[in-house]
């Protein structure tokens, strides 16, 4: 279950076209006569092209005198090219003239010095690049594209290569107690673009979902990625502030052996990679979130989603227990991962972790429900980190758990018998998300941690409305005419987690809905696929996972039922409009 940026002003990587979604990067770099003196300019123009729409990344390079303020100019070749949204630059478009103005915090650019900026365009027909710059009224001119390498870079390098530790001026301060309440979340521009791509999509387009730096590369930004963006981590800050956001959500995401019981997420980084995770991933992300710059932002992380439960309930002796699964517990991978992210991103005076918790069809029984408890105390406190760096937890991340059952209760019964005994609900104690992230939250209270620890439920893909939605209790035969006639979730099995057949928007964002509750919030950006339905190459670290197959026929952990899921989904992260059209349709409360 995995995601989502800006290629820096030395690339010259003009991006492969994948399955569905072309990635084109065009580069005009330009060298001016002596003539033109004191502005001298190159410009790195790179787009990625979806039907209808795309992101374009521009990085301007000072190659002449220091500026205090600067305006770039270009013109659009097409007449239907246009300029939708853009960040980190004042942007405004006249007939196909667009200019770009700086921003009060960017408009110094030193004698080889650059800046990146972007935005998020429309196009019909064609989308040429722009072959002619102006910087400050001065033409830049007189070269021609270059040809791309036949493989991009796997780490673009940042224009400015960020400290390995954060800077003594991290912004210190109080954190409040929810993060959510009373503010204004950030909408991912990236995201807001494809969701506007799809009929009706502007509907919720508005809404705040996370950022998912699901590799190093990603913290710079990924213009030629199928599944993450071109605007990097400081980027999409950037933008939060142009918007007046007062918070941004990030999932980090990148542990060594990363999802380890799952094929379509594994990651870049290796078992025994975590010195890489902490120097490469881990430590550039807090350089940056600890700019004084975003002082005011108060910038949410969404800790390593499908890890520390894996270590609980697929390892050896488990059904379905990997290998993989037993290495990085045995070697302190995930433990020791955790621990070092919480420490230092908790050390940020503005910054909020909060901890993948799983979800209650995972953790849901006794056997489980308190030792996940424990292994999350064991990360919490590992690395020199303390439980002071956890602001809280999140369940149903990227999951479709409803979130509440109204006609299935736990304490049901049929004729005498329980309904924990029927197939659906196989003797767990749960029967929904809202009940068990309450539950689950007075556990982790118990082992260790603060009183006031929030929850989050992720409500993104959890609605199951449209026309199969029941609207009573199934019928009194037995407790599974009961269970499967009034249960909102229509899963074939709560272990199916791709890209499922009939889901539908779930709550929008909303702070403080419920008791112990700081959010419901979209951390899974709808229409962004968990995976591929057949193995799709790609050079992402993205699996495949029978799961995602809609023939599959399951394994130990679906009870060996049908994956459920949708046909013709492309790799994880990656824009998938049916089924972001799907959601729409059955979103509940509808839309």
């Amino acid at each position: 279950m995995s995601m989502r940026k800006r290629l820096s002003g030395h690339g010259r990587a003009l991006a492969l076209s994948g399955a569905g979604v072309l990635v084109a990067a065009g580069l005009v770099a330009i060298p001016v006569t002596a003539a033109q003196a004191a502005t001298q300019c190159s410009v790195d123009y790179t787009t990625n092209d979806w039907a209808g729409g795309f992101t374009a990344n521009v990085t301007i390079r000072n190659l002449g005198d220091a500026v205090s303020s600067w305006n770039l100019g270009f013109t659009f070749p097409n007449s239907s090219q246009r300029v939708q949204q853009g960040w980190s630059a004042k942007w405004s478009q006249t007939g196909q003239n667009v200019t770009a103005t700086n921003e009060s915090y960017n408009g110094s650019i030193g004698s080889g010095g650059s800046v990146s900026i972007g935005f998020n365009g429309a196009w019909s027909g064609s989308n040429p690049k722009p072959t002619s710059f102006t910087l400050n009224g001065v033409t830049c001119n007189g070269s021609t594209p270059t040809t791309p390498p036949t493989t991009p870079p796997t780490t673009p390098p940042p224009t400015t290569p960020p400290p390995t530790t954060p800077p003594p001026t991290s912004p210190p301060g109080e954190k409040v107690d929810n993060p959510y309440l009373n503010a204004k979340g950030y909408v991912n521009p990236e995201w807001k673009a494809k969701a506007e791509s799809v009929a009706g999509g502007n509907r919720v387009s508005n809404n705040p979902t996370a950022v998912w730096i699901d590799r190093i590369a990603a913290i710079n930004g990924t213009p030629d990625s199928s599944s993450n963006g071109a605007m990097g981590v400081r980027a999409h800050l950037d933008e939060a502030l142009k918007q007046g956001a007062k918070y941004i959500q990030f999932v980090v995401y990148n542990l060594p052996g990363r999802d380890c019981a799952a094929l379509a997420s594994n990651g870049e980084l290796g078992p025994n990679d975590l010195p890489r995770y902490k120097a490469e991933y881990i430590d550039p992300i807090a350089a940056i979130q600890g700019d004084a710059k975003y002082a005011s932002l108060r910038i949410i992380n969404i800790i390593e989603i499908d890890s520390l439960p894996n270590l609980v309930t697929n390892t050896s002796g488990q059904p379905g227990g990997t290998a993989m699964c037993d290495t990085v517990k045995a070697n302190g991978a995930y433990v020791n991962g955790v621990g070092y992210a919480l420490s230092k991103l908790g050390a940020l005076g503005n910054v909020y972790n909060y901890i993948d918790a799983a979800h209650h069809g995972w953790i849901g029984w006794d056997s489980n429900f308190g030792p996940t408890a424990d292994q999350l105390k064991a990360a919490a406190v590992a690395s020199g980190s303390t439980v002071n760096n956890v602001h809280g937890f999140i369940v149903n991340t990227a999951n479709y758990s409803a979130l509440r059952e109204p006609y299935v209760k736990i304490t049901d019964n049929v004729n005498g018998t329980s309904v924990r005994q029927s197939k659906w609900i196989d003797w767990n104690f749960y029967t929904d998300e809202l009940s068990f992230a309450q539950a689950f939250r007075t556990k982790l209270v118990s082992v260790g941690f603060n009183s006031n620890i929030g929850m989050l439920i992720d409500t993104s893909r959890n609605g199951w409305g449209g026309t199969a939605r029941p609207t009573g209790p199934g019928a009194l035969t037995s407790v599974d005419t009961y269970v499967n006639g009034g249960r909102v979730d229509r899963r074939i099995h709560a272990g199916n987690w791709c890209n499922q057949s009939g889901a539908g928007l779930g709550e929008r964002p909303k702070a403080a809905p419920e008791s112990g509750i700081d959010a419901y919030v979209w951390v899974k950006p709808p229409g962004e696929s968990d995976g591929s339905s057949k193995e799709i190459p790609n050079n992402e670290g993205k699996g495949f996972d029978r799961m995602c197959d809609p023939t599959y026929t399951g394994n130990a952990r679906n009870g060996n039922s049908m994956s459920g899921a949708l046909p013709d989904a492309p790799i994880s992260g990656a824009w998938f409009s049916a089924q972001f059209a799907q959601l729409m349709q059955n979103a509940y409360p509808a839309l």
